[in-house]
């Protein structure tokens, strides 16, 4: 394990790149991103409520009194399970629709994990609602199952809809599932995964048409078009009209575009009125550039923290749009959605700071890194990497670390084929000693993790055991 430990104190860089690393005007930076602790706990609330009113409804139209038969039981429950599941899908159009309290509360990473939960749980409530609803009309003559699936179809208003809106959004749960995710390229998911919007809308007739719980209750009615409305409108607002607006307003175009290893591109952006845009050390943004790719987006943190005049991102070449970020020509329009993610100074609950990352993981870091305010001593920084070569800004991290008194580790070599964090050379450590002997007091610290899935599992892993209370853990996944 080769371990580069820089000066605790000494003067500040004279080479002028270096300079501009470690000294930055604080005057024109963006102000910082709040985070307020009940934000969580209210959108918990929220959530569960919608649910408990839903089953409420339920119960005072006469779901309960309708238990007294299997057929009338069949419908009643394929009624409450249909009801539930409308309410869960339309949580997690919500989750996702990037609204700001929701987004930071939880982050994107861990939205993305509830939003997988919640889906695959409506998806099953939508279909046990099918089955339910047709054995409730089938069950008096089994003999006419299939006419009865096609009376139900061709005769209800609006069941047509709802039967495409199911076939869109089988085909995004089955593109959900993890082995089908990972045959997928990126943009082939995504653009399969905004059918769910196109599912959600088709629905929208059928339960309004059709379902008595909509039709015979004014608490009813008012519930679902409310919560419907509310659902499209913040849709329409942070996921189609607020990027419009903050790419509109601040004018973002490509300054210039500079290669710093054989497949990590960094691409510098100005704007106008930068100053205004709240964005922290550490965030990122969903990118698009005009030309190639202009209609998908890619998460890209910021690799330089924000100065109020440019925003800096560094990418590795991979594919799925990356690779198109080395022709961007200086002058090239960018659009924007966030800034987005936990990944910054708001969540903290310690004054010392432990920052780990691996591979192009740093990129976030190594901004936070820059500008994370903290006293001298209280901020270290473990890089991981597969080789000296494949260290990224090696002398800027080092001048920063002499500039604000903080420490940095390279850790590099190829990782240990018995897993945990530490590289092969290294796999007679114990993982958690290792860290322990870099870090002696890490459970003191916050510690804001980014890297590739395996090394950041094990790392967590390795903070549990370490005595790290999950509070203090920051993960940041970009995986899909």
């Amino acid at each position: 394990m080769t371990i580069s430990l820089p000066p605790r104190s000494g003067g500040a860089p004279t080479a002028p790149s270096l300079t501009n690393a470690v000294r930055r005007d604080m005057t024109t930076a963006p102000p910082p991103v709040t985070v307020r602790p009940w934000w969580r706990d209210l959108t918990g609330v929220l959530t569960w409520s919608t649910m408990l009113f839903v089953v409420a409804l339920w119960v005072y139209g006469g779901g309960v009194q309708q238990l007294n038969s299997f057929a009338s039981a069949a419908n009643s429950l394929g009624r409450l399970t249909g009801l539930v599941a409308s309410d869960l899908l339309l949580i997690q159009v919500l989750m996702m629709a990037r609204v700001p309290m929701f987004e930071r509360a939880y982050g994107q990473d861990e939205l993305a994990r509830r939003h997988r939960l919640i889906g695959f749980t409506s998806f099953n409530l939508m279909w046990a609602h099918i089955v339910l609803i047709v054995i409730g009309y089938a069950s008096a003559q089994w003999s006419q199952l299939w006419s009865t699936i096609v009376d139900l179809v061709l005769i209800y208003p609006a069941m047509l809809l709802a039967v495409a809106g199911t076939v869109a959004l089988c085909m995004v749960v089955s593109t959900s599932v993890k082995k089908a995710r990972g045959k997928l390229r990126y943009e082939s998911w995504h653009l399969i995964h905004l059918y769910g919007y196109l599912g959600a809308g088709l629905a929208l007739p059928h339960q309004l048409w059709t379902g008595t719980d909509f039709m015979n209750n004014t608490a009813a009615t008012v519930f679902w078009w409310g919560l419907w409305a509310v659902t499209a409108l913040a849709v329409l607002v942070y996921r189609v009209g607020l990027p419009l607006w903050t790419s509109w307003r601040h004018d973002l175009r490509v300054a210039g575009v500079d290669r710093l290893a054989p497949d990590v591109v960094t691409v510098t952006v100005t704007g106008r009125d930068l100053h205004r845009l709240p964005v922290s050390a550490g965030q990122f943004f969903q990118w698009r550039f005009a030309g190639r790719g202009r209609t998908r987006a890619h998460p890209y943190s910021l690799s330089h923290a924000p100065d109020g005049r440019t925003l800096r991102i560094t990418a590795q070449e991979v594919g799925d749009g990356t690779d198109a970020l080395a022709s961007l020509r200086p002058g090239t329009r960018a659009l924007v959605e966030g800034p987005y993610g936990r990944m910054h100074d708001g969540v903290r609950t310690k004054p010392k700071v432990l920052l780990m990352g691996s591979g192009i993981g740093v990129t976030p870091l190594r901004a936070m890194f820059e500008s994370i305010p903290a006293a001298p001593g209280d901020v270290t920084l473990i890089y991981r990497a597969g080789s000296d070569a494949h260290l990224l800004w090696a002398d800027e991290l080092q001048a920063i670390a002499r500039h604000r008194g903080a420490r940095v580790f390279f850790v590099t070599g190829r990782r240990a084929l018995r897993g945990g964090w530490l590289p092969q050379n290294a796999a007679h450590l114990d993982d958690v000693g290792a860290l322990r002997h870099l870090v002696p007091d890490v459970a003191q610290h916050d510690v804001f993790v980014c890297g590739s899935n395996g090394w950041m599992n094990a790392v967590e892993q390795t903070l549990t055991a370490a005595g790290v209370p999950d509070a203090q853990v920051h993960i940041e996944r970009f995986s899909y």
